[in-house]
């Protein structure tokens, strides 16, 4: 009935049929997380009362028109330890934030709860979103479900390798510069990033306040559309929330590719620096998009190869910025001083900061710091904003030319655990092919195809228009009705 297999829409119909219980589906998958996590790490809270919630939903099956107002009734999710949730621990996966319990929902979780959602427990990332294979956080590294020895990827590794391990039916993750798709490439599952604006920031611990977004992360596209639909939509409380009316992606999704222009990204393509299992993995999809009647253009973006560089100027100013409210006064990590006599604040504070932040994010923070600093802020964070807004101009052109891009998502399917902890550019270079969509605050998603030779999951990655998720959303369903690898769940990971 529930298995590895089990997808979001299964475990809503299982539901809304009286084939199971609410409490029935919530014990399945805290069995699992239990009995899984201490192997995998994917969970840093989980919610103690999530099932006595369940219990008391057992006998308050909605009617149709309530089913209507409340599409996840029942449901319960897990929550990347970066969205602050009222009454349960958020540590954004650092000693700094270790006891912080919110005194509020984010709007994403607010949403999720009010459309009947349970909240199953929070998961683990790297430390601050800061970081692409989940080794960075202060509650341990996470594991990739697939192969115990590789990495999830990351930031959001950790609801990545929840939803691979049937631990939740789906999760919830942010994307500053590919921490969504690029996990989900890692673990084989969807994950999608919305065009910036499209979901509220409101109540998420912030990073790079100009490039974060939330997005789903589910074993099917059709999950991944239902959640966004849940999420998305103007907040008063996050000023760059947009007004665009949220569609019903779910009820519209499209598998038929005909006469679609698909864009192939040039400068991602070569041959020579992918993976021999990516690059067949992106000719067999573009084989079968011919198949279909998309019509393939090459396009060139020559700037996307600055991507990383302009990322990492801006991402890290905005963290320097956004991660100066942390100094132990308020809340957060507090040092302990055998007196205080003769302790300056500066002191004070270098202490409280240098042991409640682990080495990559002070990494960051210092490199942001500088870059914004007086004498070479037109140098760095003005340039690369310069930049920034340049590349954007040459996605919107080549959009005229295309109604979707096409590209890898990483070069690489999943790496070994530890392989690229201690080389930051080969770990920074991991994001080339994601950055750019946050750079230019499109839409992207990556979409499971296939498995490399050695049993690690390869995705695809679209990326849209604003606001053009639907287009997305219907080329990943494509993909997934000739590629079907949720299947694998089913087949292939009950071991775990």
């Amino acid at each position: 009935m529930l298995d590895t297999g089990t997808t979001l829409s299964d475990v809503i119909r299982l539901i809304k049929e009286r084939v199971v219980k609410v409490s029935e589906v919530t014990q399945f998958y805290l069995e699992r997380a239990t009995r899984l996590n201490p192997s995998i790490n994917a969970f840093i809270t989980v919610n103690d009362a999530v099932l006595d919630q369940a219990q008391k939903m057992d006998d308050q099956l909605p009617n149709q028109e309530q089913w209507e107002k409340q599409p996840l009734w029942g449901v319960p999710l897990g929550i990347k330890d970066m969205f602050c949730t009222k009454g349960l621990r958020t540590t954004a996966a650092s000693r700094m934030l270790a006891q912080f319990v919110p005194p509020y929902d984010a709007t994403v979780v607010s949403r999720l709860k009010q459309a009947g959602a349970l909240i199953l427990g929070k998961l683990n990332q790297d430390e601050f979103a800061m970081g692409s294979s989940t080794e960075t956080s202060y509650f341990g590294q996470c594991r990739n479900p697939w192969h115990l020895e590789y990495v999830p990827g990351g930031s959001s590794g950790g609801s990545a390798a929840a939803v691979a391990a049937s631990m939740c039916p789906a999760a919830l993750g942010t994307d500053t510069g590919g921490s969504i798709r690029q996990p989900a490439h890692f673990c084989g599952i969807v994950g999608i990033k919305p065009t910036y604006g499209r979901v509220s920031r409101f109540g998420i611990v912030a990073f790079a306040s100009s490039l974060d977004q939330a997005g789903p992360m589910t074993k099917t596209v059709e999950d991944a559309a239902r959640i966004l639909e849940v999420i998305s939509g103007l907040d008063i409380k996050d000023q760059t929330t947009s007004s665009e009316k949220v569609p019903s992606w779910s009820n519209n999704l499209n598998p038929n590719v005909r006469g679609l222009r698909v864009g192939v990204l040039q400068e991602f393509m070569d041959k020579s620096s992918l993976n021999i299992d990516v690059a067949r993995a992106l000719e067999e999809v573009e084989a079968f998009l011919r198949k279909e009647g998309a019509s393939l253009v090459p396009i060139s973006l020559p700037l996307v190869k600055h991507g990383v560089s302009v990322y990492y100027l801006i991402a890290s100013s905005e963290a320097s910025s956004n991660l100066a409210r942390y100094d132990g006064v308020r809340y957060g990590h507090r040092a302990q001083f055998d007196h205080f006599s003769g302790v300056t604040l500066e002191r004070f504070y270098s202490r409280n900061r240098s042991e409640g932040f682990g080495a990559e994010v002070k990494s960051r923070i210092m490199l942001g710091t500088y870059c914004l600093s007086a004498g070479y802020y037109d140098a760095y964070y003005k340039k690369a904003s310069q930049v920034r807004r340049l590349l954007r101009d040459d996605f919107l052109k080549a959009f005229q030319q295309c109604d979707v891009i096409l590209s890898p998502v990483s070069t690489t399917p999943a790496f070994r655990l530890g392989e690229r902890l201690h080389d930051p550019l080969q770990m920074y270079l991991n994001d080339i092919c994601t950055v750019s969509v946050n750079l230019a605050g499109l839409c992207g998603i990556s979409v499971p195809v296939t498995l490399s030779s050695q049993g690690l999951p390869i995705g695809v990655q679209f990326i849209g228009k604003p606001f053009d998720e639907q287009s997305l959303f219907n080329c990943g369903f494509a993909l997934e009705k000739a590629f079907a690898f949720y299947r694998r769940f089913k087949n292939e990971l009950p071991r775990l």
